[in-house]
């Protein structure tokens, strides 16, 4: 089989790589140890948000800042797998879903993150993001490149077992800030990403099964 390579967005690799470097500080800031002032809330290292918005709490906040780079990740881990002839077309075609749905919900949360006067992910932009992945099932640029240079089987299998760890990180997310959160259109999103993705982790399980 032949393979038709794809150049790819830098934007995607460079905010996946900036989400694996920031997600420890996100992770510190949503267990309770960044300092909130009465003045306002604070985002990661100590940066100040401004004044969240009434029914709008840090833990909303934080859900987006790294949700955004989250869907951004498998965004281009779904691009790695398009416009390929040794890719099963029903992966293909799932790799199609992920980005149509995850792609609007991007600009959702960003727009979100601009009405609320939340600053974006620090370090956006930034390389880096080799070895391990990081929480919520973030995964290494190496990991990335490996599913860029592999072929047929194992690409699939890489891509599906990547996906299905990362939709469980995400899920996970989502389910913290139903718990913590106080935004009813936060809580909406997260009620929408925990149906969705669990319906495709089903699937790709599936998927796995049948090349067992």
């Amino acid at each position: 089989m032949t393979r038709t390579t794809i150049v790819r967005p830098a934007r995607r690799r460079a905010s996946a790589a900036a989400a694996i470097a920031g997600a420890a500080a996100l992770a510190l800031a949503l267990a309770g140890c960044v300092t909130v002032n009465t003045g306002g809330s604070n985002g990661p290292g100590g940066m100040p948000m401004g004044d969240l918005p009434d029914g709008v709490n840090q833990a909303d906040a934080m859900f987006t800042m790294m949700m955004i780079p989250h869907h951004e990740q498998a965004v281009e881990m779904s691009e790695l797998v398009l416009g390929r002839d040794d890719i099963d077309p029903e992966i293909v075609a799932l790799a199609e879903e992920i980005i149509a749905a995850q792609d609007p919900e991007i600009e959702l949360m960003e727009d979100w993150l601009d009405d609320w006067g939340v600053p974006s992910m620090p370090g956006a932009g930034h390389g880096g993001g080799h070895g391990d992945g990081g929480p919520g099932g973030m995964m290494s640029d190496d990991d990335l490149d490996a599913i860029e240079d592999a072929q047929g089987d194992e690409a699939e299998l890489l891509y599906l077992e990547g996906m299905i760890e990362h939709h469980e990180g995400a899920i996970d997310m989502a389910q913290d800030v139903l718990d913590d959160g106080e935004s009813t259109e936060v809580a909406e999103l997260a009620d929408t990403i925990i149906e969705t993705q669990q319906v495709e982790i089903d699937l790709m399980r599936d998927l796995i099964a049948d090349r067992s």
